[in-house]
């Protein structure tokens, strides 16, 4: 699963939230805007912010940040074991050093958002899905922090399918997840109409608006894609994994073209600076695309040390997401003992190790999270677009060591 991340951030939330679809104003003060393996958070010095789950918009003034959690594996709780652990540790460690490490990465970090990539429960060694759903999301809940997820390949091996795990998250408290995407860019909820007419459970888009008064106000500034990448499928008699599907990156193509250009209907009394080509977009998906296996991956950073476990079928990922030209980078589970960031032609893959204890890893390399930031500019007078994104990483090793810090885009090099 995936998170974002702010760190020290302060948030307000001047109304109420309900417990479904609702609005509530975020109150921000500060600069910047993180995206980490689990959680979502937006730091200081942002004047206010806005985000509302029915049309997927957040709005923020200078800042963003989140963070992202991959692969909790959650079982029963307390009654399932770790896997890949010293064996000092394995008699006294459960579930919940998963729930535990979270609520640290949280309480460090700070965040705004928590995101979920993906293998959130895992479906064999979960006896009630629903109530290993409650659990693994607690931290989140329990922080009144909203959260979004997507759907790993072993999420469905419980008593709920693809479409009842995605419909039940998307009611659960704080979650600004979605079953399907919406057919109407509309902030009137009664308007909007799910697009069920696409491959998977769990693709939707999630908008980062404008800094209120600045001539990017209405605009999205950065867009939030969350994918279903499947679980298995039968290729000529061969087991594989499964793909994302032309049905969905149709729906990435349109929705990617709808915000490119809408800078163009600012307020033109307001002077208006040099703009990037487009504005940046971030995706999260579970499994990874078969270029990552193939290669050729450069600038690696961080530690690439299991085969990469992907489709035998291309279904043309790459190729659309360097067609659209907005995604700078994308985050990735399944492989928990990978957690490096590699570049292929120009767009950033990167993976942030297994979290949960339950998963597989290795005994001595401590779980570990992503965060990523993505900074605003600053005007004259007004926040303006998204400067730079950055990414680290955080262990479970007593002390949240933070390491592999690197830029992952900046405005100024178009890197």
């Amino acid at each position: 699963m995936i998170c974002f991340v702010v760190s020290s951030g302060l948030l307000k939330i001047k109304e109420l939230i309900l417990r479904n679809f609702s609005c509530f104003f975020l109150d921000i003060e500060n600069s910047f805007f993180f995206f980490f393996v689990c959680v979502l958070e937006i730091i200081e010095d942002f004047p206010y912010g806005f985000y509302e789950n029915c049309s997927s918009k957040l709005r923020t003034i200078s800042f963003s940040s989140f963070s992202r959690v991959a692969d909790m594996h959650y079982g029963n709780g307390m009654l399932t074991r770790c896997r890949d652990v010293l064996e000092s540790e394995f008699n006294c460690c459960t579930d919940l050093n998963t729930t535990q490490f979270l609520r640290k990465i949280i309480e460090i970090e700070k965040p705004d958002l928590i995101v979920f990539t993906g293998d959130n429960i895992f479906g064999r060694s979960a006896t009630d899905a629903a109530e290993s759903m409650f659990e693994v999301f607690a931290p989140a809940i329990d922080s009144g922090i909203p959260w979004a997820a997507v759907l790993g390949n072993h999420d469905q091996e419980s008593i709920m399918n693809r479409e009842e795990l995605m419909s039940f998250i998307s009611l659960m408290d704080y979650s600004v997840s979605q079953t399907f995407p919406s057919t109407k860019v509309t902030s009137d909820p009664a308007e909007q109409q799910p697009m069920t007419d696409i491959d998977g459970f769990g693709n939707y888009n999630l908008e980062v608006w404008g800094a209120p008064g600045s001539y990017l106000s209405n605009s999205s500034i950065l867009n939030l894609y969350f994918i279903d990448s499947g679980d298995r499928a039968i290729v000529d008699g061969v087991r594989t994994y499964n793909w994302i599907r032309e049905s969905q990156l149709s729906w990435l193509r349109g929705v990617s073209k709808r915000f490119q250009g809408q800078w163009k209907f600012a307020d033109q009394s307001v002077e208006i600076p040099l703009l990037p080509v487009m504005h940046p977009a971030l995706a999260f998906f579970h499994i990874p695309i078969p270029e990552i296996r193939q290669g050729p991956i450069k600038d690696i950073v961080g530690t690439y040390r299991e085969y990469v476990a992907c489709s035998s079928v291309n279904s043309g990922v790459l190729k659309t997401f360097i067609s659209m030209g907005d995604v700078k980078a994308v985050f990735i589970g399944h492989d928990h003992n990978n957690d490096y960031c590699g570049n292929i032609k120009g767009i950033w893959f990167c993976y942030g190790g297994g979290f949960g204890y339950h998963g597989y890893g290795v005994a001595g390399w401590p779980r570990r999270a992503r965060v990523i930031q993505a900074e605003l500019g600053k005007g004259k007078e007004a926040w303006i677009d998204v400067e730079k994104i950055r990414t680290w990483k955080r262990l479970d090793d007593g002390v949240l060591t933070k390491f592999d810090e690197q830029v992952l885009w900046d405005i100024h090099t178009l890197r």
